[in-house]
């Protein structure tokens, strides 16, 4: 039992009550004062008012429930009446506050943050889809922060519908193709076949059929490459003509205005101008060749310097001034490795590698520590309710602080299983880490029986093939494998033999049948056989497994180290999420050769080999970017360490690289203007940049705009279009689509793992009707910790010592009489 005090400082009068006592026990030294001191110290205790907790169990027999109903226009598509029985089953037998949402826009994660928190238990009748306000998904962790279960109820969907947008950069360079993606999404899971066209400045480019397979093609949209020969505004308009049922047909063509500029100026230094290297920079930018440092005026203009294999006494100190004094001012810089550069180049403690994001010595790095997380999203884990607490337990290791220097993959498994994270990502970055537990968060249980471990620990055996440094995976799971126990055996023993640790995070019920029980050998006897019982982690929902991470083995003392010699090393995305390497595709890229050098502190690491060692290093430098290419040209005079990068898909990796360093392609002159393209309803934030002297004047279709000037040359303005299809804001286009409401149609998959998060459950509306009030009245039961006083007992105990104290004295005294 804990005791707390109410008043504490009351216990002070404890002073004066000890010190008259020892003045009255040697004076009368008798037991009569001891007697009272006691009662005096109960006394003040009382006046302190002392407390207790204890903990009880509340349960509400008619929770009060807040009914969020959408009636959107994109739920047109769905049964017209959806939730309007539900929500008759539920006032009838309990508190139940009706909200209906209409429109053209949805505004859930609003509507959910205002009734959150206030012992209210939400459910939702919707599409899950929004699109105005609030973030859902921070919505519905702020629910989950204030113990507020959300229960998602699917409507019937009764007609499907198609959706169309084009996705790609708004400004574009004149003469390169630029890749655009075509992406179709519907409402439905069904295979539907749809007549596409494309329209380019009005002229139709391309047609042909199509055919949709699930709900959308946003991982593989269709690509459109198309170069613009002129300058300025250009355009791009899709239309899709579905051959089945398709509810709304303003959803079905979408526009897309392009801005082209002139090719940004590029300043190359090189001894091989006709290398690779060269030949791809000459071919996407405008670029002046040098074969020494040309000086600082050369590089006013100049959007990036890049340095390609130059050694460090080609420069002069006042040179290397000048190019610090270039990058500081928001000049971008690539340097670039080869047999005269970085290690070979004596860049070590010079004055260039100050400006540069790495080291010109060998890097310490062995490849850390490589780590799968294997979790189970079979239909077991959702009717077992432990899918919350496996996706949880994977974020809680995520965010473990002896991992900033991992690398971590995600395998999701249900009958198959499946690459989550897109290859391993580097731990050590915060927005790696939010990449990861966004998607580990958006799992959705597998819509198949069969629960497949094997299938998952095969797709770690390929993540993990040719990896060094620790290697790790850690299986997340109800335990359901009895199915697939033989071949799971046998993959788990195939990764053993490879040097894998393995680990099982087995999350059962709170209260498991027998079947459950039952089920329950198999996870542990799979530990058992692979002699991995310390290993195994058997824990309750709600809990979290600590899994013990040792930091990875020290690599050798220096003099030490075994260099690991390969005729090819195969590259890895880093960072898979950067601007450079979102769009480049490394998975059959490999380079002969590097610069052996060592990140500093506050780098990027985006590409490394196999063994570990930086390829791609970025960071900023005052205002401007610097991006260190520790491989060569491709020509290399004649050692050729990185031909293969140059080709196919790999070369993204060079344009990617120079536009990141580049920034803001547009020359700093004249007048810059942005906008980015809307929707209809949606305003555009405009924004103009004048480098010329004069008075900004803008107009769109002809009409004047209000600027308003926010800083130095700039002005800003608000733009809202009423009508769709393209707009001219004096030479800029902005074109407007159509609501957004109507381009994510059907249910929102995304934000079923975050519903299961807040304690909540995802029905349809007949199993609403059945189930949902009882599982309310479940989640309703919480633990209360209510303060008891403990004054009164304190006052009685001194009450009972002072009349105990009176009585034994009187009886003393009559037996002396």
């Amino acid at each position: 039992m804990n005791l707390s005090l109410e008043h504490p400082e009351m216990l002070f009068l404890i002073i004066p009550v000890i010190i008259v006592g020892f003045y009255l026990l040697r004076k009368t030294k008798t037991k009569l004062v001891e007697w009272r001191m006691l009662v005096a110290f109960l006394l003040v205790l009382a006046l302190a008012s002392p407390y207790t907790t204890i903990t009880q169990t509340i349960s509400e027999e008619d929770p009060s429930l807040v009914l969020i109903q959408d009636q959107t226009s994109s739920m047109g598509i769905f049964s017209e009446e959806a939730g309007s029985e539900l929500y008759k089953a539920l006032v009838a037998n309990t508190p139940t506050t009706l909200v209906q949402l209409t429109g053209d826009k949805t505004s859930l994660g609003d509507t959910i943050t205002q009734y959150a928190g206030s012992g209210n238990q939400i459910v939702l009748v919707s599409d899950g889809n929004n699109n105005a306000g609030k973030d859902l998904s921070e919505a519905l962790e702020f629910a989950k922060e204030t113990s507020t279960p959300v229960y998602l109820v699917e409507p019937e969907l009764t007609t499907n519908d198609l959706s169309v947008e084009i996705v790609g950069d708004k400004t574009v360079v004149v003469d390169n193709r630029n890749e655009f993606g075509i992406v179709v999404r519907q409402a439905s899971n069904q295979s539907v076949s749809y007549f596409l066209e494309v329209f380019v400045d009005g002229q139709l480019s391309q047609s042909r059929d199509f055919i949709l397979e699930g709900r959308n093609n946003s991982d593989n949209p269709i690509p459109i490459n198309q170069a613009f020969t002129t300058l300025g505004a250009h355009n791009l308009r899709v239309r899709i003509t579905p051959h089945g049922e398709d509810r709304n047909a303003v959803n079905n063509e979408f526009f897309k205005s392009v801005y082209v500029i002139p090719k940004p100026r590029l300043t190359l230094v090189t001894n091989e101008p006709d290398s690779p290297l060269g030949r791809i920079l000459d071919n996407l930018y405008n670029v002046s060749a040098f074969s020494t440092y040309p000086g600082a005026a050369a590089l006013e203009s100049s959007k990036v310097l890049v340095l390609d294999n130059q050694i460090m006494g080609s420069f002069s100190e006042a040179q290397i001034k000048e190019i610090k004094n270039y990058v500081s001012n928001g000049g971008g810089l690539v340097v670039v490795g080869g047999e005269q550069a970085y290690n070979y180049g004596n860049y070590l403690n010079s004055s260039l590698e100050e400006i540069l994001p790495v080291l010109s010595k060998p890097s310490e790095y062995k490849g850390g520590r490589n780590l799968v997380l294997i979790l189970d999203v079979s239909p077991s884990t959702a009717a077992h309710g432990t899918q919350a607490d496996i996706l949880a337990n994977a974020i809680y290791i995520i965010q473990n602080e002896n991992l900033r220097d991992a690398n971590a993959g995600v395998i999701a498994f249900g009958s198959e299983g499946y690459d989550v994270s897109g290859g391993f990502v580097f731990l050590g970055l915060s927005q790696n880490r939010e990449i990861l537990e966004d998607k580990i968060s958006r799992l959705t249980p597998d819509e198949q029986s069969k629960t497949s471990l094997n299938e998952g620990l095969n797709v770690t055996k390929t993540m993990l093939s040719g990896s060094d440094g620790e290697l790790d995976a850690i299986i997340i799971s109800d335990g359901a494998i009895e199915d697939s126990y033989a071949p799971s055996l046998r993959a788990a023993r195939e990764l053993q033999e490879m040097g894998v640790n393995l680990y099982f995070i087995h999350i059962h019920s709170v209260a498991p049948s027998q079947t459950d029980k039952a089920r329950n050998y198999y996870a542990e006897n799979l530990m058992k056989e692979l002699g991995l019982e310390n290993n195994y982690f058997h824990i309750n929902k709600g809990e979290r497994a600590n899994i013990g991470f040792e930091p990875p083995a020290e690599p050798p003392e220096e003099g030490e180290e075994e260099e690991v010699e390969l005729d090819a090393y195969p590259l890895l995305e880093y960072s898979p999420d950067h601007f450079i390497t979102k769009n480049v595709n490394l998975s059959n890229a490999t380079i002969t050769g590097y610069n052996d050098v060592t990140p500093k502190a506050g780098a990027e690491r985006l590409v490394i080999t196999v063994t570990g060692k930086p390829v791609l290093t970025t960071w900023r430098f005052g205002l401007g970017r610097v991006a260190a290419f520790t491989t060569d040209n491709g020509e290399g005079a004649g050692s050729r360490w990185a031909s293969a990068l140059y080709n196919g898909s790999s070369a993204r990796l060079i344009s990617g690289m120079t536009n990141w360093a580049i920034g803001n392609p547009r020359a700093e002159e004249g007048a810059s203007l942005d906008s980015p393209d809307t929707w209809l309803g949606t305003p555009s934030d405009l924004t103009l940049t004048m480098y010329d002297e004069g008075i900004p004047e803008l107009k769109m279709d002809g009409s004047p705009i209000d600027l308003a000037l926010t800083g130095r040359n700039t002005y800003e303005a608000s733009v809202n279009p009423e009508t769709i299809g393209i707009h001219d804001i004096s030479g800029y286009p902005l074109s407007v689509n159509y609501q957004l409401e109507y381009r994510d149609v059907g249910v929102n998959e995304d934000i079923k793992s975050l519903i299961l998060a807040t304690g909540g459950k995802i029905y349809t509306e007949k199993d609403a009707r059945a189930l949902l009030l009882k599982d309310a009245r479940q989640n309703s039961e919480r633990q209360s910790d209510e303060p008891v006083s403990l004054k009164m007992p304190v006052l009685l105990a001194a009450l009972v010592l002072y009349l105990g104290e009176i009585l034994a004295r009187r009886i003393k005294e009559m037996r002396k009489l």
